[in-house]
């Protein structure tokens, strides 16, 4: 299949769709013709994670892609997830259906200004966020997730002094529950720092039976009055399995289509955002970069195996170590 230069735009295919076609059945046609296996994140849109082979967190994704015999692994996600697929499958063709869905976590944490961050703690052990470049991961010693951060910062020794980059509010979380003092770099996620306090006060008061449901990376206050603390994964798990019959969910809006899939029953109550500078307040938080992701971009990444994320080799091979052990620790 040829494709055509009108079609080609900054980083994705803009190559049209035939109105016929159900376009869902034809990638999984084309994913089972080009042993191609699709992985999705839970924020993404919710036709993506039903035509997706797996649906994960990161850790879980990572752990599913290091594990893949595919020839082709199309990462429906955020870049620096089909990066870290590269590092683990250097063999493989990764596809990303747009490269332009980054992450404001991983943009927050620049790798030279980091370098500088960890050459001022030269006694210190480098924790790195999993949402962060290969470029940053390349100076770490151990890659965590929200979902094992925890385990593996106390799998150091208490004298051994850590530093811990690029998200503060998760950082700050460890510390909290480890009672480690590590310094931490200033970055954040743009959707979880802006949950709305006073909304999730509201919703509690009118809502008293529903457990309050926050991811890590929330700021200190909101995860003060959560029931649970936990990565993505680990709110939905309880989401499912507790008695409980309302929720009011302080993450990324898009686990909502999992939760409501599993527990079709119970209530999802989102959380509206707090305005920034001149940013408009909204009813529930949803990634711009997650939502790039759509049915059509996947259909002609697909179709003509582009775009194809690579990873410098001199950074993958320094990357490709601390993502080995985090994978190592989490079993």
């Amino acid at each position: 299949m040829t494709l055509q230069p009108q079609w080609l735009r900054q980083g994705y295919i803009d190559a049209p769709v035939p109105a016929h076609l159900d376009v869902a059945a034809e990638i999984r046609r084309m994913a089972a013709e080009k042993h191609a296996i699709i992985l999705a994140h839970y924020y993404t849109r919710p036709e993506i994670q039903d035509i997706a082979d797996f649906v994960g967190d990161s850790l879980a994704l990572a752990q599913h892609a290091a594990a893949t015999d595919a020839r082709i692994i199309v990462m429906c996600g955020v870049h620096f997830m089909a990066e870290t697929n590269k590092i683990l499958c250097p063999d493989k063709l990764v596809l990303c259906p747009d490269l332009n869905a980054t992450c404001s976590l991983a943009e927050s944490c620049p790798a030279d200004a980091f370098e500088r961050f960890v050459a001022a703690h030269p006694d210190h052990k480098v924790i790195s966020y999993v949402n962060t470049t290969a470029a940053t991961k390349a100076l770490t010693d151990v890659v965590v997730t929200s979902t094992n951060a925890r385990r593996i910062v106390e799998s150091f020794p208490k004298e051994q002094p850590l530093i811990f980059g690029p998200d503060s509010n998760l950082g700050g979380y460890i510390n909290s529950v480890t009672g480690r003092n590590m310094p931490l770099w200033d970055g954040a996620c743009h959707v979880h720092r802006r949950f709305s306090l006073a909304h999730i006060e509201a919703l509690k008061a009118e809502h008293p039976e529903a457990k309050v449901l926050v991811h890590p990376e929330c700021p200190a206050p909101i995860a003060a009055m959560a029931d649970i603390v936990g990565s993505t994964a680990a709110l939905l798990r309880y989401a499912v399995e507790s008695p409980a019959q309302s929720f009011i969910v302080v993450t990324e809006s898009g686990i909502l289509h999992e939760m409501q899939r599993q527990a079709p029953s119970k209530t999802f109550l989102t959380v509206a955002t707090q305005a920034e500078g001149d940013a408009p307040a909204a009813s529930c938080n949803a990634c711009e970069y997650m939502r790039l992701i759509t049915i059509e971009k996947v259909y002609n990444t697909l179709r003509y195996e582009w775009p194809a994320v690579e990873v410098d080799a001199d950074i993958a091979e320094r990357a490709l170590k601390p993502i080995e052990r985090m994978l190592a620790l989490s079993k």
